[in-house]
């Protein structure tokens, strides 16, 4: 079994800010597994979040032994980028050896496309007035915020897209206090969603308050470890295959928050279509669909995943799976 770790750099459509900082580029990885004349490929999004980093995910990654399978990954790396390409790429390799789908083999109902949302940038009040407009045909629209001005924002934000349903991410930008204050006027403005709102080491406080504005962990759940932390603070669990893991893990922690009683978001770092794929297939009938990368791209994988007015689709054989 032989596995070769790249980088790749995709240009973005424009500057992408967050409150931690702006990037103009994606950097990923891709890995790609050959075994019996067969390659099957994944990508990862190493996150600074995370302490992650090109160089040390490229490393987890070459530091495998020569042969393993996907249920021994699984103890071989910790849930992060790294196993996330690997587990991916396992699971294309899996389904072009026996001419199936990957869905087929996890034992899925086929999927179809699902609506995501489309992610504004933080910026001023006008500029995101200006793209909630640009944007106002999309079904969902999803708010970077996470700063001292952020009312200003979303009323922006909201004039610009009148009809579009929002949910924002504050990035672990708020206190408890900010939350208890802003959302009533969350909740006026039609917004229907708040991802992690306090940072995930302070998230306590969330226990007991009420929550009129549905909380959605982020940063606060990676994978199935996470959920016992979450009790009493959190709604709906956003799940990312570059924190899981991979789509094994996704499936699993899908799986366990539903029978906990949350809601299921299904989100992505900044990647391309190869890094989309599998998710699409985690994210049929989630409450939340937020795989909107490749639409931040300027430049993607050869056959990208299909946007149109009825979602995201699943992919092609040629990308993956």
């Amino acid at each position: 079994m032989e596995i070769s770790v790249t980088r790749d750099t995709f240009r973005l459509a424009q500057v992408f800010t967050i409150s931690r900082g702006s990037r103009s580029e994606a950097k990923v990885l891709t890995v790609r597994i050959t075994d019996g004349g067969f390659t099957g490929w994944g990508e990862c999004v190493p996150y600074a979040r995370y302490d992650e980093t090109l160089d040390s995910v490229t490393e987890q990654i070459e530091e495998l032994p020569a042969r393993f399978d996907r249920v021994e990954l699984q103890t071989l790396l910790p849930a992060g980028a790294a196993r996330n390409a690997v587990d991916c790429a396992l699971w294309d390799l899996e389904a072009k050896r026996s001419g199936k789908r990957v869905w087929e083999l996890a034992g899925l109902p086929a999927p179809g496309p699902e609506i995501t949302a489309y992610t504004l940038s933080l910026d001023t009040p006008e500029k995101m007035r200006t793209g909630a407009a640009k944007h106002a045909h999309r079904p969902l629209l999803k708010i970077k915020l996470g700063t001292p001005d952020d009312m200003p924002r979303v009323e922006a934000v909201r004039a610009g897209a009148p009809g579009a349903r929002i949910i924002v991410d504050a990035n672990e930008g708020w206190s408890a206090e900010v939350y208890a204050d802003l959302a009533p006027h969350l909740v006026r403005l039609g917004v229907s969603l708040v991802e992690q709102p306090l940072p995930a080491g302070q998230d306590e406080a969330l226990c007991g308050i009420d929550r009129p504005l549905p909380v959605c962990a982020d940063e606060s759940c990676h994978d199935r470890e996470s959920l016992p932390g979450l009790t009493g603070k959190y709604d709906v669990v956003n799940i990312k295959l570059d924190k899981t893991g991979g789509l094994t893990e996704a499936l699993a922690l899908r799986a366990a928050a539903r029978a906990e009683g949350y809601g299921v978001m299904v989100g992505c770092m900044v990647g391309s279509s190869l890094a989309m794929a599998p998710a699409v297939l985690l994210a049929q009938g989630a409450e939340v669909t937020d795989l909107d990368g490749p639409l931040l791209l300027a430049e993607d994988r050869p056959v990208p995943l299909v946007y149109d007015a009825a979602g995201v689709h699943p992919p092609e054989p040629a990308l993956w799976g």
